[in-house]
């Protein structure tokens, strides 16, 4: 990827992004205004969105540290990549593996326009990049392949993605179709904004997207279920974000005592 190519990329500055309001909620640079006003009008509705995309960032930590150590992972796949904060993912999982493979995939310009902090890879390893739509699971796979060995087990990360993907788009059929190449052994990790905490304000919010012609889906935990339909669950199953394997990362302090509502999960592919 040449600095001529990042360079020639074109960011529409009219219309937020979610990458790019996820980064507003993690304190970066990397967006405009009107991202960071509907990341204002979000916080009207919880005023924890900054400690809601904390938290979700620390699941991706730990469940990457565990899947690198423990799971014995050394080949991902991150669909919905979102702007680089580090570390990155490529960075946990070679910190404990020099020799992982990671491709990284988004949608959003603003991501390319950054990949090279996405291809910073230890000697040993491969990191790639791939400007896709996460609706498009065989083109995602077919070019994955040219850097991931599809006979060897893959660990597939689809962080804080799904919830932009509605019943009617497909979602779960999305992570069917990806789920499906991977060899036995692979795991699958998500995370999810949950509806079941506060059924109006997730209303809201998704009422909130669709005047910006966005997609929200917030799911209850049964509907989050559905996802790892013909996996195994690893422990301790589906949870809430801050207490997936806390013991792995540094605890993120939040403001109040309510839960964060966000439903995280790792299986295995049998």
């Amino acid at each position: 990827m040449t600095g001529q190519e990042q360079n020639s990329v074109y960011i529409d500055t009219t219309k937020p992004h979610p990458a790019r309001i996820y980064d507003w909620f993690l304190g970066g640079k990397d967006n405009y205004p009107v991202d960071e006003e509907m990341a204002r009008q979000l916080l009207t509705l919880d005023a924890r969105g900054r400690d809601m995309a904390r938290t979700n960032r620390a699941f991706m930590h730990r469940s990457t540290r565990w899947l690198a150590g423990p799971a014995g992972m050394r080949q991902y796949l991150d669909i919905g990549t979102g702007i680089p904060t580090e570390p990155n993912l490529h960075q946990l999982a070679q910190q404990s593996a020099p020799d992982s493979r990671i491709v990284y995939t988004d949608n959003d310009p603003i991501v390319l326009r950054h990949a090279e902090a996405l291809l910073r890879s230890t000697p040993e390893g491969v990191t790639e990049y791939l400007q896709a739509d996460a609706r498009e699971p065989r083109s995602i796979i077919e070019q994955a392949a040219k850097v991931l060995d599809f006979s060897r087990p893959v660990a597939l990360s689809l962080n804080a993605l799904l919830h932009f993907v509605s019943d009617e788009d497909g979602a779960y059929e999305l992570v069917r179709d990806l789920v499906a190449p991977l060899a036995p052994g692979s795991h699958l990790a998500l995370s999810h904004v949950a509806s079941d905490f506060d059924p109006e304000g997730a209303e809201k919010a998704r009422q909130l997207y669709a005047q910006r012609g966005l997609t929200l889906a917030p799911r209850t935990r049964e509907q989050f279920s559905r996802f790892f339909d013909g996996l195994e669950l690893v422990e301790p199953g589906i949870s809430l974000a801050a207490e997936w394997r806390p013991e792995l990362g540094e605890r993120v302090e939040v403001a109040g005592d309510d839960p964060i509502p966000g439903w995280v999960a790792v299986a295995r592919k049998p």
